[in-house]
Parts: C-alpha cells; structure tokens; sequence
C-alpha cells in the first residue's frame, strides 16, 4: 500500500468535513443573527457580536501580504530548479515551508513596525 493511497481518502474526508463544518457554522451564525434582529435584541452591545474583529493593519496590508507569500514560494520553486536533490529528498519541502515563513515574516514585522 503506497502513501497516496493512505492520503487520498483522508484528504477527500478531511476536505469534505471541513466544507461542511464551515457551511454550517455559517448558515447558524446567519439565523441566530437573523431571529435576535426578528426578536428587536439588537442594541449596541449584541452589535459587538454582528462585527468581525479584524485589525485594520491586516486590512491595509492584505495584498502585501500575500505579495511577499507567494514571490517567496516561487522564489523557492526556482532555487530548487539550480539545486540537485534526489527524489525521495525532503529537501523540496524544507525549501519551500522555509520561503514561506520568511515570506510572512517580513509581512509581520512590516505589519508590526506600522501598529507602533
């Protein structure tokens, strides 16, 4: 038994949950804010429940973010091209995880400097 046949199964299960889980959780969040409009429990309190708390910093540097994410993964992708490395090498993986945390962390540390 090879490892895709393991993965591929939990894969499709995994994705398929998660899809359903979120659906779920949103179609709920939608009645239960729905039934308090319906109810007249709306003041300025339980608005505080209707607000997604998101940092304005994530907001202005949302298209950064992603900017540096994605330049860093390809930037992996074609230092890889240059070095050899033999099939079974996890060499490919590490690259690539690395590039990508360095990636967000300049993100964050840009992100940071701006809240200051």
């Amino acid at each position: 038994m090879t490892i895709i046949e393991v993965l591929m199964p939990i894969s499709i299960l995994g994705s398929l949950g998660a899809a359903i889980y979120f659906f779920t959780k949103v179609m709920t969040d939608y009645i239960l804010k729905k039934k308090m409009i319906d109810k007249g429990f709306v003041n300025e309190d339980t608005q505080a429940i209707f607000k997604q708390h998101v940092v304005d910093v994530d907001n202005k540097y949302s298209s950064l973010k992603w900017g540096l994410i994605i330049f860093f993964a390809g930037l992996s992708l074609v230092i890889l091209e240059f070095i050899p490395y033999s099939s079974y090498s996890p060499l490919p993986y590490g690259l690539f995880a690395v590039s990508v945390s360095i990636g967000f962390l300049i993100y964050y540390f840009i992100a940071k400097r701006d809240v200051k």
